[in-house]
């Protein structure tokens, strides 16, 4: 389709102005049956300016919508100072209400966190399982009572973890105090008169989980290693496991063949 350019007379003496470019379809939607008639229809306006806050690239054009009614919906934190005194009161009246037992609460396993992501880290559990109980020799209807959580859900997937515990139970038996119901019927079990009256409540955490850092052994670099094809390695290990199947079926019925 071919361009027309035409030109306004300008209200003052002065050179003709270029204003704009159009196609004859321009003058169609406008109704103007000639070029002549379509120029009164074009009024010679500015070039809009940019807009000056335009970003780059493919991101979102910026449209803020603030009528939102902002200050109906602001939460403030004065109360913050009040809130501190009043947790520090309950944590107070707590510590005399369960006295002596420890601030902390039970006693916690160690164990391995969940998911790919978390697995090599240790952190404390829900509570012992029955065998980590009966391996330390404790009775697990009486680890509640002196303040050893129990977890009859959870099981046991290694030695080491399993060792881990049973060693942890067996420090916190040697260092727990216990008092008897009444003072003047102690049974057995129950500690000496000389401990009960050196008896202490622990503030705080008590036998800290001891997360150990990875260390790396640096080896030196001889020609044997040097000569060594892992990922040829690699690829032989992966196909002996692949037709491990197949090689034992081989081998049998070359053995029962044998035998006939």
């Amino acid at each position: 389709m071919s361009k027309i350019t035409y030109y306004t007379r300008p209200k003052t003496p002065g050179p003709v102005l270029k204003t704009r470019e159009f196609t004859l379809a321009a003058c169609r939607v406008v109704g103007a049956a000639r070029v002549e008639e379509a120029r009164e229809h074009f009024i010679a306006t500015p070039t809009p300016t940019p807009i000056s806050a335009m970003v780059k690239h493919n991101n979102v054009i910026p449209s803020s919508h603030f009528r939102k009614h902002w200050q109906n919906y602001v939460k403030t934190w004065f109360n913050q100072p009040a809130r501190k005194t009043r947790r520090r009161t309950a944590r107070q009246k707590k510590a005399v209400k369960i006295f002596p037992r420890p601030t902390t609460g039970p006693l916690r396993p160690i164990v391995h966190g969940q998911t790919l992501k978390y697995n090599m880290k240790v952190r404390a559990g829900r509570g012992f399982t029955l065998e980590e109980l009966k391996s330390a020799g404790i009775p697990k209807k009486l680890a509640p009572t002196i303040g050893i959580s129990v977890d009859h859900r959870r099981k046991n997937r290694s030695l080491e973890g399993l060792q881990a515990n049973v060693q942890r139970l067996k420090t916190y038996k040697a260092k727990l105090v216990v008092f008897p119901r009444r003072a003047k019927h102690i049974k057995a079990g129950d500690s000496p008169a000389e401990e009960i009256a050196n008896a202490t409540q622990l503030q705080g955490p008590y036998l800290p989980i001891a997360r150990e850092k990875p260390t790396v052994e640096l080896v030196k670099v001889t020609d044997e290693l040097k000569s060594f094809k892992a990922y040829d390695k690699l690829r032989v290990e992966r196909m002996n496991t692949r037709h491990i199947g197949a090689r034992l079926k081989k081998a049998a019925e070359a053995e029962k063949e044998e035998k006939k």
